[in-house]
């Protein structure tokens, strides 16, 4: 088997169809399988891809584990010598997949694969990221991403004067769309489940990274992420599993020490935003500042009263009315995914 599909699907019977009538569509000179990996949805999504699509293969999980635990799932009984992680609200363009197979097999001393990302209309939707530091964090809490336009040390979402139509290494490609060898997932033990949404991505690229393979940018394979245009406008709920997320990264990589100083770096960066907006709704009220306003103010005040190193080894944190997606950061352990 060369490739292996991995599907995430919580809850995306809307969308799932879509998509694997995309890849079926698309995908025809290489010998691959589809794995939906379901995290307890409640709409209907496995009946649905059952119905529409018997040949594909769907993993059962029985709660939403987060996006790591319920890909790792997938991984498990994935037989692919190459894994691709795809999200279910995705597109397959012109041979995408074939195109990025092609191109792995190319270029061996690479390890995982990022490919162009498209939104729906059409416009690029960047996927290629560099990883995370402190440095950058303080620069996008300072809002000053320009910098990286001066020193390239400094970028903080994006390359700057790269417009993602040549090949490139990359610190990291987003997880909606991202390729890797089958053996290194495995031997890396798949995502950290403690990553219950964001940052399982980048710390999958970064231990690729260390292991001393590469991570490869090829902008010749396609692809349209539909949900990747609603990033900005998440719920609060949504922003605080993110954060959570933030600080096992940062104490991950950096230690006690880095975890306490992105929480000053994010207490830093909400206060700016919080005055910003209190500012705009001075001159001229609109809804959608003071649904911002009211989710810096909760946020700044989560932050205000964590304790980073108690988080990461209790799981204590501030009661701000809006607890945890997912099962709980005490019962997420890291695993194997191993045969």
């Amino acid at each position: 088997m060369k490739l292996s599909i991995v599907i995430i699907c919580w809850n995306d019977a809307k969308v799932i169809l879509d998509c694997i009538s995309s890849v079926y569509a698309e995908t025809g000179t290489i010998d691959y399988e589809i794995i939906v990996s379901d995290n307890a949805s409640s709409d209907g999504s496995v009946a649905t891809v059952r119905q529409h699509f018997p040949s594909v293969r769907v993993v059962e999980n029985s709660e939403n584990g987060g996006f790591g635990k319920g890909n790792n799932a997938g991984i498990r009984v994935a037989k692919g010598e190459y894994i691709l992680i795809l999200n279910p609200d995705t597109i397959i363009r012109d041979r995408a997949l074939e195109k990025l197979v092609a191109y792995a097999e190319c270029h061996p001393e690479a390890g995982a694969f990022g490919c162009r990302v498209l939104n729906s209309d059409g416009s690029v939707q960047v996927s290629a990221h560099p990883l995370p530091t402190l440095w950058t964090s303080l620069v996008k809490a300072l809002g000053i991403r320009w910098v990286g336009r001066l020193w390239k040390g400094c970028c903080v979402d994006e390359y700057a004067d790269w417009d993602g139509r040549s090949e490139r290494q990359i610190g990291f490609q987003a997880g909606c769309c991202l390729l890797a060898r089958g053996e290194l997932f495995r031997e890396l033990g798949g995502f950290d489940e403690r990553f219950f949404h964001q940052f399982e991505d980048a710390d999958l690229c970064r231990r690729i990274w260390e292991s001393g393979r590469s991570v490869v940018f090829y902008p010749g394979a396609e692809i349209i992420h539909i949900g990747g245009q609603n990033r900005g406008t998440y719920s609060i709920k949504v922003e605080l599993e993110t954060e959570r997320s933030k600080y096992h990264y940062f104490y991950k990589y950096f230690g006690a020490k880095g975890a306490v100083l992105v929480r000053y770096i994010s207490i830093v960066g909400l206060s700016i935003r919080c005055v910003a907006c209190r500012l705009l709704n001075a001159f001229r009220w609109t809804k959608g500042v003071e649904d911002r306003l009211q989710k810096f103010e909760v946020m700044l005040k989560w932050h205000w009263g964590f304790d980073p190193v108690a988080f990461i080894k209790t799981g204590d944190e501030p009661d701000v009315g809006y607890p945890p997606l997912g099962p709980g950061w005490k019962s997420v352990q890291k695993v194997s995914v191993g045969q």
